[in-house]
């Protein structure tokens, strides 16, 4: 059996994928809005298929768009489901209308304590978040949440269920071969989602040598024990942001809204040219910028912010 701390970890998106997206699988989605959103990842699952998903996370953003529109998903669990001033999640709430997705709303927060929960092994943590709201009302009925009296006399507290996803997916800066990984900028609630999950997938967009992140093991955000698989994947994230590396491209996420709220056969041909048609997200990538152009100047964008 392998050590996890010293096992190569690094495979394609395909074999990453197919060895841990399974139908059913509870899926949590790393990235927010419009940062760092595991893209490579998304298309991947998107082109294999694997269906019956529940998506869970704090906001679940353009990921769950596109998986939604490859008619994957059955369940979202999420604090929020926007890309927010771009607009909803046209395809997602589209579903959502027709019933073919059940959603269980939650606050930031109370999606960051399940799996801060699930992250240190106990059945349920303590929140004051969403006391007195009707969502509340909901996660109570769905028996994810209680509401009890602070034994010590603080008031009322909710309690929440830990929430441990089949598989979680981010994208993140470089890692070294044995998954150790490295996340410059927000983290949001990445870190305890990956502990609290069976599986995490990693795209990143460079694998450093073994041995290169000794020197400083102060960076190193998620440890390789948690990381199941490692992924190279330079601009993983485009259209969204990585933090330092290279900007969102905001022309890309104008357009794919503007498809996404018309829907119908326009939005169904955008998915099969740009997501599953493509081999891998490097096609997709020579496809939505076929000279580098686009990508070299999100680059020099983001050098001038930071």
């Amino acid at each position: 059996m392998h050590n996890l701390l010293t096992a190569d970890k690094v495979m394609t998106a395909e074999a990453a994928v197919a060895r841990f997206v399974r139908p059913g699988s509870v899926v949590g989605m790393g990235g927010q809005n419009i940062n760092r959103c595991p893209m490579a990842l998304v298309h991947e699952v998107a082109r294999q298929g694997a269906g019956d998903l529940t998506v869970v996370g704090c906001n679940l953003s353009l990921p769950l768009d596109i998986l939604v529109a490859a008619g994957l998903v059955v369940r979202t669990e999420q604090g929020s489901g926007n890309l927010e001033r771009y607009g909803t999640l046209f395809a997602w709430r589209r579903a959502v209308e027709a019933g073919r997705i059940d959603v269980r709303d939650h606050s930031h927060l109370t999606m960051a304590t399940r799996f801060a929960a699930g992250a240190i092994g106990v059945p349920f943590l303590p929140t004051r978040s969403l006391l007195g709201s009707d969502v509340l009302t909901a996660l109570v009925e769905d028996g994810v949440a209680q509401v009890l009296d602070d034994p010590w006399g603080g008031g009322p507290v909710v309690l929440v269920r830990a929430l441990r996803p089949d598989v979680s997916l981010i994208h993140a800066h470089r890692a070294d071969p044995f998954g150790n990984v490295v996340i410059e900028g927000v983290t949001s609630h990445e870190i305890d989602m990956v502990r609290a999950s069976a599986a995490t997938v990693v795209s990143v967009e460079e694998i450093v040598p073994e041995g290169a992140l000794n020197a400083r093991p102060e960076e190193v955000t998620i440890s390789g024990a948690y990381v199941s698989a490692v992924v190279a994947q330079p601009f993983g994230a485009f259209p969204t942001s990585v933090y330092r590396a290279y900007d969102f491209a905001e022309d890309e996420i104008k357009a794919y809204q503007a498809l996404a709220r018309r829907g119908g056969d326009a939005h169904a041909a955008w998915l099969a040219e740009n997501v599953l048609g493509p081999a891998d997200f490097d096609a997709h990538l020579r496809r939505a910028d076929p000279e580098g152009t686009r990508r070299a100047a999100l680059t020099e964008a983001m050098r001038s912010y930071v």
